[in-house]
């Protein structure tokens, strides 16, 4: 009789041929991981020397060669991983813009103790991210070039100033559900807007008055939230908060 060990030949090479396709795979997501780890580092080196040479420079003035020389990257690199300027400065305002946002583990307001805990946790930290100084000198760059480069304070009001107005709009909308409160969400942020700052942000814009510490934002709006309930107080059928 012949004896072929055809069938255990090509048992043994498909079985080698799978390992070697899982080693392969497994490396090709290593090198994937990578890749992605390495374009997010460069991408924020971008980021900062964008924003790096739109404080030195100007918006308008600021070039792609400037940034992507201080980013130690090639123009092509530049546009891929970002954009044009235009993009750049998007980028830069919303990834601040990201720390305006009401924090997922903040509660729903359900009784008027913890809306103004809502209020005053909230407001503190609207006044610690807005007063940062890199935030300001955006505010600054905007105002500087609103005439050479109106695309400054565009992308600012609709990217980063409505971050936080959408944000109070959420919290009055809730409380409002809830029975706590009558009227517009967007008219009563609007107002507690006006309480928590003042004329601050003007005062920031100008240099005349330091960055509050944590301690004074606190303050700060744990005196807006009393002013705001004060002014609204709790409806005629507010004792039982409507069932969502």
């Amino acid at each position: 009789m012949w004896y072929q060990p055809v069938p255990n030949t090509v048992m043994v090479l498909c079985g080698t041929s799978i390992v070697k396709e899982g080693v392969m795979a497994t490396a090709s997501r290593s090198r994937q991981r990578q890749d992605v780890g390495e374009d997010t580092a460069v991408r924020g080196r971008i980021l900062d020397a964008a924003f790096a040479a739109f404080m030195k420079s100007g918006y308008a003035r600021a070039s792609t060669l400037e940034i992507a020389t201080r980013a130690r990257v090639s123009k092509r690199e530049l546009y891929a991983l970002v954009g044009n300027k235009q993009k750049m400065l998007i980028a830069c305002i919303r990834e601040r813009a990201s720390r305006l946002q009401v924090p997922a583990d903040m509660p729903v307001p359900r009784d008027r103790e913890t809306l103004a805990h809502v209020l005053t946790s909230f407001g503190a930290q609207l006044v610690r991210e807005v007063s940062d100084p890199a935030v300001i000198a955006v505010f600054r760059l905007a105002i500087a070039e609103a005439i050479h480069a109106p695309a400054v304070a565009r992308a600012l009001d609709s990217v980063g100033r409505e971050t936080s107005r959408a944000a109070l709009r959420q919290v009055m909308a809730e409380a409002q559900s809830s029975g706590l409160l009558e009227g517009s969400p967007a008219g009563l942020a609007e107002q507690f807007g006006g309480l928590l700052w003042g004329d601050l942000i003007v005062s920031l814009l100008l240099g005349v008055v330091e960055r509050p510490n944590p301690r004074e934002a606190t303050g700060r709006a744990r005196d807006a939230a009393a002013a705001f309930l004060q002014l609204h107080p709790p409806p005629n059928d507010g004792a039982r908060p409507r069932q969502r």
